[in-house]
């Protein structure tokens, strides 16, 4: 990390509550936790939002939209963690073997490829998304509420990305034994994992 952080040994108050919600929720102290100790009312809001915008939204969508997200934004700790998510949470490894093999999406199913390459477009050039964008969102089944959760997807993921790269967050080692090493190296996006 590139600012001195607060240990989860020095934690007091709100840092302390806040660290211990991420190690309950992942089996450890992940290193991004350091990013938010100096004010953990950010990464409280952070976590409404995030919540709100996934709680709202079929989960492996958000998950499709949030790697292809992290993805554009070279941002490996959210590729490596979102990835996790995909295959443990929604059950979906073949579509990070997917992901893996072709990382602009194209070999995912129609709907999952439209998804992947708005939310890539709109975490990396928002501008640049027209109505045919939309359109073709629409022609894969997805209503206007669906396409909004998708942006609103890619552009929280932007925040997040860009604290963690901004701060020098670097990958949990923890994460990256969770994958076999070929397909973890797909994941690399950025900036490397932590060393042990």
């Amino acid at each position: 990390m590139f600012i001195e952080t607060i240990s989860e040994q020095a934690a007091t108050g709100a840092t302390a509550e806040y660290y211990q919600q991420q190690r309950d929720a992942w089996g450890f102290l992940p290193n991004y936790a350091g990013a938010f100790g100096r004010r953990p009312e950010v990464a409280q809001a952070w976590n409404t939002l995030n919540l709100a915008i996934r709680g709202g939204m079929d989960r492996r969508r958000f998950e499709i939209a949030t790697i292809a997200a992290a993805r554009a934004l070279r941002s490996t700790y959210c590729t490596a963690a979102h990835s996790k998510f995909l295959r443990d949470v929604c059950g979906d490894e073949a579509s990070l073997h997917r992901i893996a093999e072709t990382p602009d999406g194209e070999s995912l199913d129609e709907q999952d490829r439209a998804v992947y390459r708005f939310a890539a477009k709109v975490a990396t050039d928002a501008t640049s998304v027209d109505q045919k964008d939309v359109d073709e969102l629409r022609a894969v089944g997805l209503a206007d509420g669906d396409i909004a959760d998708v942006v609103y997807a890619a552009a929280a993921r932007s925040f997040f990305t860009r604290v963690l790269d901004g701060l020098g967050a670097r990958l949990d080692t923890e994460i990256v034994e969770q994958f076999d090493p070929a397909l973890y190296a797909s994941m690399v996006v950025g900036r490397r994992a932590a060393e042990h």
